[in-house]
């Protein structure tokens, strides 16, 4: 299994890469952040919260399965923010 601190930086990675998309998708077609892309941003900001909040829980009993519960909540999470930046554009 893949590193805790692996699994932090593929948090972090996805989800700023998806905050930068809504920034260059805006920024080419109207020059200002939208609504939606606002709304984009801050679930992308509350999903990192979240998975890193519940990654640094060390209470849990099995912490392997737990932790690819995260990842796999990461994966589902950062498809539907994709599907929300799709309609952007």
């Amino acid at each position: 299994m893949a590193s805790i601190r692996d699994l932090k930086k593929d948090i972090n990675y996805v989800l700023g890469d998806i905050i930068e998309t809504v920034y260059l998708v805006d920024a080419s077609n109207k020059g200002e952040i939208s609504k939606e892309g606002n709304a984009v941003i801050d679930g992308a900001i509350a999903t990192f919260d979240d998975l890193i909040e519940k990654v640094n829980d060390k209470s849990v009993e099995n912490r392997a399965a737990h932790l690819k519960g995260v990842r796999k909540e990461l994966e589902t999470k950062a498809g539907a923010l994709v599907e929300d930046l799709n309609k952007l554009g």
